[in-house]
Parts: structure tokens; sequence; C-alpha cells
């Protein structure tokens, strides 16, 4: 690419507290990534480093709701082509920096991959839950925040996929219209439970099993899936915020 993306008018006038600059970029940004030219692994890792910034520099709350919001946005007008891509350049950027994040700015992070596992189980309801792009994202979920054996990616991001997994599909197929593969979504977790490294980490997968939430899906998953050890301590979630209706609101 002739120009790189980092440095490219529109990344840099997202972060910007103007509310008439920051939409005008996004409308920018969204026409270039939907454009017909295709994206290299490269090109998108170099754009989510850019946003990644964007997010770390934008201040109040208000503005980083916002933006955080619309940065997920950007994924649901995406071509099926660019689906994987680009949830693998945002996936591979926040795992690799998530240890970095400060206390002070957390928050907005944990709203950002919070609306982007909204997004990405809202792509896949939008194409019916198709099962080669739901499969190569689950792949990806495993392979990156949810690894059971990728040491570099921290703790604190496989708890919070693990609170935020159920309330975020519960959000997107409210209807539970029995189109939901609901025990392959959960497959990550059940793999977690299972092969985490830590017993803290299993534990709480097992507390995502066995959400009561799953039982409206008349999940099939086993109750060797759910089951833990009652006498274990278990910790708090990592970061809890205040529930969100979901992007639509």
């Amino acid at each position: 690419m002739a120009t790189d993306v980092q440095q490219t008018p529109f990344v840099k006038q997202l972060a910007s507290s103007d509310r008439p600059i920051r939409e005008k970029a996004l409308d920018s940004l969204r026409t270039y990534l939907t454009s017909s030219r295709p994206f290299t692994d490269l090109e998108l890792l170099k754009l989510w480093k850019g946003l990644f910034f964007c997010m770390w520099h934008s201040d109040r709350p208000i503005p980083q709701q916002r933006l955080a919001l619309a940065l997920s946005h950007l994924l649901l007008p995406l071509p099926t082509s660019l689906f994987i891509p680009f949830l693998t350049a945002f996936w591979t950027t926040i795992s690799r920096e998530w240890t970095s994040i400060d206390a002070l700015r957390m928050d907005k992070f944990m709203r950002l991959v919070r609306y982007y596992v909204n997004a990405a189980f809202t792509y896949l309801s939008n194409h019916s839950w198709d099962a080669k792009w739901l499969q190569a994202y689950l792949d990806l979920v495993e392979a990156l925040p949810l690894s059971a054996g990728n040491l570099k990616v921290g703790d604190g991001l496989r708890y919070h996929l693990l609170d935020v997994w159920v309330d975020e599909l519960a959000q997107v197929d409210g209807g539970r219209e029995g189109r939901c593969p609901v025990e392959e979504i959960m497959r990550p977790v059940s793999r977690l439970r299972k092969d985490g490294k830590t017993k803290k980490i299993r534990e709480r997968a097992g507390e995502c099993l066995a959400d009561d939430r799953l039982k409206d899906w008349k999940s099939s998953i086993t109750q060797d899936d759910v089951a833990y050890e009652e006498g274990d301590d278990k910790d708090e979630s990592e970061g809890e915020e205040d529930e969100w209706g979901g992007l639509d609101d």
C-alpha cells in the first residue's frame, strides 16, 4: 500500500473529541474497508495498531464508549472474505497488547472487547451461522484470546471473554429461534475447561458452561463439561462492568 494506514488522516481523526470529525473519519474508514481492493495481513495489522492507539488516547467515558462501538461496527458490513482476516488482526493486536494496558485505560478496552464479541456473533447470525465462517472464527478464538496453551495471552483477557461470552450471545440470539449452534459456539470454552493451564481458568470456564441461560437453547452440553470442584475457591470476575443493551442501543 502506498500510504501507511497508521498515518492516514481518518485513522488519526478517529481519536478526535469533535464528534463530526470522528464520524466523518469512520465513514471514510468504512468505505476504505469495504472497497473491492484486497488487504494483506500486514496491512490489517498496521491498521489495527493505529486503531488500538486511537482507543488508547481517547478521553472521557462517553467518547470512549462511542468510539469502541463505532470500531466494532466496522466489522458488520465487511465481505466474508475479510471477516476472518480483520478479526485476526484485531485479536492479534488485543492479545499482544493486553498485559501492557494500565488500570486507567482497562475499562475502555474491556468494553471494546465486549463489543467485538457481540459484533462477531451478530455478523455470523446475519450470515445464518454459516458453518464455514463459524468454524474459522472459533478456530481463531481458540488460537488467540481463549487459547488453552498460548502463554503469550494474558489470563486477564481469558477471564474477560469468559465473563462476556454468554452475555453477548444472549444479546444477539435473544429470540432463541433454534438456528444458533450453541454447542459449537461453546466449544472454545469447553476446551479451556479441559485443557486450561491453571486451575482458576478451568474453574472460570466451568462456571461459564454452567450458565443457566444456556438451557434456553436446549443445549446438549454434558454435565462433565460444567463439573468443577465445589470446594474450590472461585475468583471474582476481573473488570466487571455494567451490562449494556447490545449493539443496537
